[in-house]
């Protein structure tokens, strides 16, 4: 059985990285991720002309109606240069219209994500960090056909650039009365920032709703099937990090590796020394056992294979483990300057740092292992 690349994925990859090293070299990401809006808007609406913005949008909204396994490939490419953009934040939001929203929903909001006209993002978590059904409390009162929303999410990914949030409420003390709303950003009572991180390449912030009304035709699903979709969209983004923090990984990786190539101690390059190479053989290592975990967990995913779940745990919990590691490891065999602004594998270990929790970190996925395996 052929578990590679088609050719016309291969040829996709090529066009991305094309594209990635003539527009975003890591010396324009270093600019892009210090702006005000932390990305290039202009990069972000020729990305979606050339189609890598709405690669999974059906092609009856104006998408290429693409799999997530083709997806990947792009979300390999972007990880490896650090690209900052909203492109992970659009796809789990375009997903979740797609997947639980009517035929008139997505009518309404698909032909802006493949566009590149319009942002999405899932708002989610809460002051508990809480990825289980207790963690979501904001509290929905209706009003007729509607409900009204008052309270914050927290760590929203791309929050400050977002126009759509999907946003997770509670209807009822039951663990899994809760329900997912679109909320516009230009809507009555709605706020949403960014705060300072880690990793500028990656920028999150909070949501606020103030008595915010939510028309009937803005409602996505209620009750158990919301709590199934909340987790199906939780397991997306655990997958599509992942996919990304292949490409970052491997990235750090190079330069590492071209680093330790040219540096010299004591009248040798410092890569024929044990201690070096050692680390670095290591760090292959890991990837090669994500990237083949995350390469079936995208095939599962479109097959709507049973096992998706677990393979997406099996390969957050690896990648938030050992990515964040490499990047420690990268820093240290450049030396005592590795962890400065002027060199740029200081940006793949904050990046591993900002990966490790989101969408669940290994602890988290571990255990969803351990569930899902009947233990």
């Amino acid at each position: 059985m052929n578990f590679g690349f088609t050719e016309e994925q291969e040829l996709l990859r090529a066009e991305v990285r094309k594209f990635l090293n003539e527009k975003a070299p890591l010396e324009e990401v270093r600019k892009q991720c210090e702006s005000e809006e932390g990305f290039d808007r202009g990069l972000w609406k020729q990305m979606a002309e050339l189609g890598f913005a709405g690669l999974t949008v059906p092609e009856i909204h104006g998408g290429a109606g693409l799999d997530l396994v083709t997806l990947l490939v792009v979300l390999e490419e972007t990880g490896r240069s650090l690209f900052p953009s909203p492109l992970v934040s659009n796809v789990i939001a375009s997903q979740a219209i797609e997947r639980f929203g009517n035929e008139e929903q997505q009518a309404r909001w698909l032909p802006g994500f493949a566009d590149g006209t319009r942002l999405g993002t899932l708002a989610l978590l809460e002051e508990g960090d809480d990825l289980s059904p207790n963690g979501v409390q904001l509290q929905a009162k209706k009003d007729g056909e509607e409900i009204i929303l008052t309270g914050r999410k927290l760590f929203v990914p791309d929050a400050g650039n977002a126009d759509l949030f999907v946003v997770a409420y509670r209807m009822g003390p039951g663990p899994e009365e809760v329900g997912l709303a679109l909320v516009e950003k230009g809507s009555v009572g709605v706020s949403a920032s960014d705060f300072p991180a880690m990793d500028l390449t990656k920028r999150v912030g909070s949501l606020e709703l103030t008595d915010t009304r939510i028309p009937s035709d803005h409602l996505l699903c209620e009750g158990g099937p919301a709590w199934s979709a909340i987790e199906s969209l939780v397991e997306l983004g655990a997958a599509l990090v992942t996919a990304e923090t292949v490409g970052a990984a491997e990235g750090a990786l190079a330069i590492t590796t071209s680093f330790a190539k040219e540096r010299e101690q004591f009248g040798s390059k410092i890569g024929r020394y044990q201690g070096v190479k050692h680390p670095l053989a290591e760090i292959y290592v890991d990837i090669e056992s994500y990237k083949s975990l995350i390469y079936y967990a995208f095939w599962a995913l479109d097959e709507g294979h049973e096992g998706a779940a677990l393979a997406i745990s099996r390969a957050k919990a690896y990648a938030s483990e050992t990515f964040p590691l490499a990047g420690i490891n990268g820093v240290q065999l450049h030396g005592g300057v590795g962890y400065t602004w002027e060199y740029d594998i200081q940006l793949y270990l904050k990046r591993g740092k900002w990966m490790r929790p989101i969408y669940g970190d290994a602890d988290y996925h571990y255990d969803r292992i351990a569930q899902l395996g009947g233990l």
